[in-house]
């Protein structure tokens, strides 16, 4: 995280230093206004990192305790898509308050390998989940941004969102909790325009709790997923969004 933020103030000095020549502003008074609104879209990547338990003992009905080991992650990076809206509201020269619903559609590709049951080549046979996650957050951040130059002026963003998870139960192995809480940083850069300003901005998030619904596992039906079910104990979302603003 601490290098995240360090290459995002680098990144910011670098873009205020460079030497140009002045231009006509666009839109001069945008930033003077109290508050102001707009809308998003963009892109969105959801991983999550698993806490895997390990060696376990798995009891099924009319068979001999067995012990397994199945270890779960999340193998790719699946793009997904977000749209919400903007509220931008001024706090200093430098320093804004943003407020940003959005709503993200997204899913995360999980692949359980059982080292306890090989296939004809010595390698552990493999059984995959799509976990399909439409996520509802409001996200509130401290804006920095540096001075105006031309037409453009970088920023550095900061705050937390907290988020809820609208996938419904079902019988899959794994399952995440309703609620949830991530931490985000960014950086973006304000493009001043003739009619709007254009805002691209490239965001991290990461939760600040354990997401793993444990209780899914008593939901389920089907004895042959426990041991894929209870492979995990623990779970930690992450996301990376690449959001254009138009206020």
């Amino acid at each position: 995280m601490r290098r995240v933020v360090v290459t995002m103030m680098l990144a910011v000095a670098v873009l205020t230093s460079m030497a140009q020549e002045r231009k006509v502003q666009n839109k001069p008074y945008i930033d003077l206004r109290p508050l102001h609104f707009g809308i998003q879209v963009g892109l969105n990547m959801q991983d999550v990192e698993f806490t895997n338990v390990g060696p376990q003992m798995l009891e099924l009905p009319e068979q001999e305790p067995t012990e397994q080991l199945v270890l779960c992650d999340a193998d790719t990076w699946n793009p997904g898509f977000s749209v919400g809206v903007v509220a931008d509201m001024r706090l200093a020269q430098h320093f804004a308050l943003r407020l940003s619903p959005t709503m993200h559609f997204g899913s995360k590709h999980l692949v359980f390998r059982n080292f306890k049951d090989l296939n004809d080549y010595g390698q552990p046979r493999e059984t995959t989940q799509d976990l399909k996650n439409t996520y509802i957050s409001i996200p509130i951040g401290l804006k920095f941004s540096a001075e105006r130059f031309n037409n453009y002026r970088p920023y550095i963003i900061a705050g937390i969102s907290p988020m809820i998870n609208l996938s419904g139960k079902d019988q899959d192995y794994i399952h995440l909790k309703r609620y949830d809480t991530m931490a985000e940083v960014g950086l973006g850069c304000d493009y001043y325009l003739p009619f709007f300003k254009f805002i691209p901005e490239l965001k991290f998030s990461f939760s600040l709790s354990d997401v793993f619904d444990k209780s899914h596992v008593d939901e389920l039906t089907d004895a042959t997923k426990l041991s894929f079910a209870r492979s995990v104990n623990g779970a930690c979302s992450k996301m990376v969004t690449l959001t254009f603003y138009f206020e």
